[in-house]
């Protein structure tokens, strides 16, 4: 800096600036620390919004719910999501992105065996710890999906018909059967999420509470069996 710039308007801030990081040295830590307390308030609102959402659907559900559950004015709730559309929109753009997150074992590995079997397990882990936003889903499908046709054309679709182009290279390298690939991943995402959406009938037929961690895990691994046998997977050496 010239000296004749000292006195500029820019070098008194900065002068200011760096005599308040020197007086506090906290300062350059408190937009991060800022960063977190609203992403930690957002996930709280995130997981009471799923939960009221799968109890009531989007139109029974309402944003003084929501913040009643939550335990939050509901002007603080509105701070962050302005409508409950927006709240709505948010609860099924995360689970999109969770599920999407889960098919990573399609790009992992180019062994059906391991790519199907890894996805099924993910798909099951996830109905497992997240059983209400399976239910979220599954209420806004059959009520005709009104609030998610974006994600369902632009993102879900894509999505699928990558993994379309895969399974029918692996039918034509003879590592799964000649299987029709779209109901092969329509099979794992009914098979999977049956587990969170009718959790409250398998429990009445179980005549348990719930599966235990042991149980749901040996589920896990019989329902990975039968998909693979169904669609025929062998791995490329074997």
């Amino acid at each position: 800096m010239r000296d004749d710039d000292t006195n500029t308007p820019a070098a008194n801030l900065a002068m200011r600036t760096t005599a308040n990081v020197r007086d506090d040295p906290d300062a350059t830590h408190k937009p991060r620390r800022k960063a977190s307390i609203r992403a930690s308030n957002e996930t709280h609102l995130l997981a009471c919004a799923e939960a009221v959402f799968a109890e009531r659907g989007f139109e029974g559900a309402s944003t003084a719910l929501i913040a009643e559950r939550a335990g939050l004015p509901k002007a603080n709730l509105h701070y962050y999501f302005p409508t409950k559309l927006a709240l709505y929109w948010r609860v099924l753009d995360d689970l999109f992105e969770e599920w999407n997150a889960a098919a990573d074992t399609f790009d992992a590995s180019d062994d059906p065996v391991v790519a199907i079997g890894g996805y099924v397990r993910a798909k099951m882990e996830l109905s497992r710890r997240r059983p209400l936003g399976s239910k979220v889903w599954a209420n806004e499908i059959i009520s005709g999906a009104t609030h998610m046709q974006d994600i369902l054309l632009k993102r879900v679709k894509p999505w699928m018909e990558s993994r379309v182009q895969l399974i029918e290279r692996w039918i034509g390298e003879g590592l799964l059967a000649p299987v029709e690939p779209k109901t092969l991943l329509f099979m794992i995402w009914a098979t999977t999420q049956h587990y969170a959406d009718f959790e409250a009938q398998i429990r009445a037929l179980a005549g348990k509470r719930a599966l235990s961690a042991a149980s749901f895990e040996a589920t896990t691994e019989e329902v990975v069996k039968m998909i693979l046998r169904a669609s025929g997977a062998r791995s490329p050496d074997a």
